[in-house]
């Protein structure tokens, strides 16, 4: 249908990859699911999907060098299957560009909360191509200047030192949720509220590599750390 969210679903284990897809299809979604990391790459290219939802451990090309290969050609969502949740792999798949993660074994109830979560952050753009105004949390209107960091609001651009700086919808949004109150500490639990729309306590080290992403950016030292409280953009 053409109305349905297409999820590309990377995954070399049958029994978890053919009864995930089953529930996802049962949810609503149409799903391409595939054993391995090369595979799953030329089905991205080819159907480009709304989200892609990887597997880290998948032969061929493993789920974070393709999450790297995807961030390369487009902004699409990107989720990470980890089987240990205090594993690199977490940490790795983040700072390759995936926007969130799920550890594995995962109920798929929770799955298809966190795959709805990150297109409502992302205000469901087909292909991940670009954000729905709307979606973004409100940072006042026009264009907002700290230094050499330009950001403009309304037309969801960014420059720095008269450069466009390219930044996932994810990044955008931390950037406008710490513009719309500079000089403010924001605790990482407000800001997995706020950008990530998790209605519970999720873990912080999302919030950790996406700062840290974003700062490579926009600039190491805009975005200060309070230790134990947060972050902060310097006015």
């Amino acid at each position: 249908m053409a109305d349905q969210t297409h999820v590309l679903f990377v995954e070399d284990d049958d029994v978890i990859r053919e009864a995930t897809q089953l529930a996802l299809e049962r949810d609503g979604f149409a799903v391409t699911a595939m054993p391995d990391g090369l595979s799953g790459l030329e089905a991205f290219r080819t159907d480009r999907p709304d989200i892609a939802l990887l597997d880290v451990m998948v032969p061929g090309l493993d789920g974070v060098s393709l999450c790297r290969r995807i961030r390369d050609e487009s902004t699409v969502p990107v989720i990470m299957l980890s089987a240990r949740a205090d594993s690199i792999d977490v940490v790795l798949g983040l700072e390759a560009g995936a926007d969130d993660y799920v550890t594995k074994p995962f109920d798929g109830a929770v799955l298809v909360a966190r795959i709805r979560a990150v297109l409502r952050r992302f205000g469901h753009a087909s292909g991940g191509d670009r954000m729905d105004d709307s979606a973004a949390p409100a940072a006042g209107g026009g264009l907002l200047t700290f230094g050499e960091l330009e950001i403009d609001t309304e037309g969801m651009e960014v420059r720095r030192a008269g450069e466009t700086v390219a930044l996932t919808p994810t990044e955008m949004r931390l950037l406008l949720e710490f513009s719309s109150a500079p000089g403010t500490v924001l605790s990482r639990d407000k800001l997995l509220e706020r950008v990530w729309d998790y209605g519970w306590g999720g873990d912080t080290r999302v919030v950790d590599v996406h700062v840290q992403r974003l700062r490579t950016k926009i600039g190491q030292d805009r975005i200060e750390t309070v230790r134990g409280f947060g972050y902060k953009l310097k006015a």
